[in-house]
């Protein structure tokens, strides 16, 4: 009698590059620079603080109506908001993954001292931490209002920021939040470049230049609110 055999199933193309070490760095980069994007909007949106609190609150007006008619009240901000949780997510389960996958790589004993990470690695490793329970404070406070200071007020959100600016506690998680995210952004953004196969030796030198200057301009455009906040520039 002969017996049945069962063809196995070939896994998708697009199961086969998640499971590659290729595949999740494609989708860091790939989700890093959708990130990186919205990161600059973000910044350039939060310098309108310092044009008054009118001007800031229509823009944040603004971004809900954004589509409109064609869109409903809000449907705009949810869409950027859904693409950025995913994102997000993709982003930390592949750093996740590829950080678990390289340790299992190693030798399980050396014969001599374990080396040590990188400086990149570990900043990159220890800033994605920062940065992600960052992003949960940060929707907490200016968001939702759940633990924003001196009481929440829903379609103020200049007030709301001077609030969150006007303790000390505000200034230093999001200042520390926000060098974490420089150096995040100078290593990852000349990274995701060699990952998507766009550097080259050449071409290293002028991508390092632009990580650099990424990096400091993200910092100090969003380090300049709680500044003008602090110094009163922003009242």
């Amino acid at each position: 009698m002969a017996l049945a055999t069962r063809t196995e199933r070939k896994p998708s193309m697009t199961r086969t590059m998640w499971d590659s070490s290729v595949g999740k760095k494609t989708v860091m980069a790939v989700s890093g620079l959708i990130m990186l994007g919205y990161l600059a909007v973000h910044m350039l949106g939060n310098l309108k603080i310092f044009f008054g609190e009118g001007e800031f609150d229509h823009y944040a007006h603004w971004l809900r109506t954004l589509g409109e008619p064609f869109l409903h009240y809000e449907w705009a901000l949810w869409i950027v908001r859904v693409v950025l949780v995913v994102a997000v997510v993709a982003h930390a389960v592949s750093a996740y993954q590829l950080s678990r996958r390289d340790i299992r790589a190693r030798p399980t004993k050396y014969a001599h001292k374990k080396p040590r990470a990188s400086y990149a690695t570990r900043t990159m490793r220890w800033g994605g931490i920062i940065l992600g329970l960052f992003i949960v404070w940060h929707i907490l406070d200016l968001t939702t209002g759940t633990v924003h200071a001196n009481g929440f007020q829903h379609g103020h959100p200049y007030q709301n920021v001077i609030d969150t600016f006007s303790t000390w506690y505000g200034n230093v998680i999001y200042i520390v939040a926000v060098l974490a995210l420089g150096l995040h952004v100078r290593h990852g953004f000349w990274s995701a470049a060699q990952t998507l196969g766009v550097g080259s030796r050449t071409r290293d030198r002028a991508f390092k230049t632009i990580a650099d200057v990424l990096a400091v301009v993200l910092t100090a455009g969003f380090v300049a609110v709680p500044v003008g906040v602090m110094t009163g520039v922003v009242s």
